[in-house]
């Protein structure tokens, strides 16, 4: 699809973070600029990150200190989203989570039953507090009949010294271990359009999920009948688009590179 043309009839820009407007604790270039070429032209942003190891506050705080300051209503994590399958699809129903303290904390204001013993479900986040005791209890748990779950299928997070295991990469030990594949409910799945469509009232086709993964970020778009926009600046290199089965409707080298062509608009 033309560029041009993408970013002229794209009335909800769904940003990933991590890869996309900054990396580890440095803002990319050209990232607040997009914002205000958005602004400007009328259209809408929202932040959605994969990312569940931290609570929406912690991500509010962390955008504020690049000098982006936004409401709660503009950022979604797929923390969020496993909250609204949970109560949607098991209300009442009790969780033994593997994920970080943030995670608990945002479980737990949203009244989802956390336990330590037998769950009804185990539910997997990007866990940086892992600990062998963890994965032997979801393992434990999974077998005797727990449904697993789990927040998002990203094997790796970029930081500046590299990629390190995401929750995907935790599921997978999990998996090898049960013989159990979990539920993903973050991108690129329809649970996570749902609620980007309920939440900001958006029309589907009018919609651009944009990040540096071609299999959660622009995948959400293109399997669901929304728009899928690659920027280069994170896991995935040029050389990956011609092997992989998911196709953007647009590649831009970064944020910086889609502001100065939405100038022309």
């Amino acid at each position: 699809m033309n560029k041009k043309v993408l970013l002229q009839e794209t009335e909800l820009f769904v940003l990933d973070m991590d890869g996309t407007f900054y990396l580890d604790n440095d803002i990319l270039d050209g990232s607040l600029e997009f914002l205000e070429q958005v602004k400007r032209l009328g259209k809408r942003f929202v932040f959605f990150t994969n990312n569940s190891s931290k609570s929406p506050k912690t991500y509010m705080d962390k955008l504020a200190k690049m000098n982006c300051l936004i409401e709660r209503d503009q950022l979604i994590t797929s923390g969020d989203v496993m909250i609204h399958y949970l109560k949607e699809n098991h209300p009442g129903r009790s969780v033994y989570l593997v994920g970080t303290p943030d995670l608990e904390e945002n479980f737990r204001e949203n009244g989802i039953l956390l336990t330590e013993g037998q769950p009804d479900l185990v539910v997997i986040g990007f866990d940086l507090t892992l600990t062998y005791e963890k994965l032997m209890k979801a393992c434990l748990y999974i077998r005797n009949g727990a449904e697993f779950l789990a927040t998002h299928l990203d094997i790796n997070c970029p930081t500046k010294d590299g990629f390190i295991p995401d929750c995907g990469s935790m599921c997978a030990a999990i998996a090898l271990s049960t013989g159990k594949q979990p539920k993903y409910v973050g991108k690129p799945f329809k649970e996570t359009v749902d609620m980007v469509l309920a939440a900001t009232g958006a029309e589907l086709e009018k919609v651009a999920f944009v990040g540096d993964r071609l299999y959660t970020d622009v995948k959400t778009g293109v399997a669901n009948g929304a728009r899928g926009v690659l920027v280069l600046s994170g896991e995935t290199k040029i050389e990956d688009v011609a092997i992989s089965d998911t196709a953007p409707d647009a590649v831009f080298g970064g944020l910086k590179d889609m502001a100065e062509m939405m100038k022309e608009l």
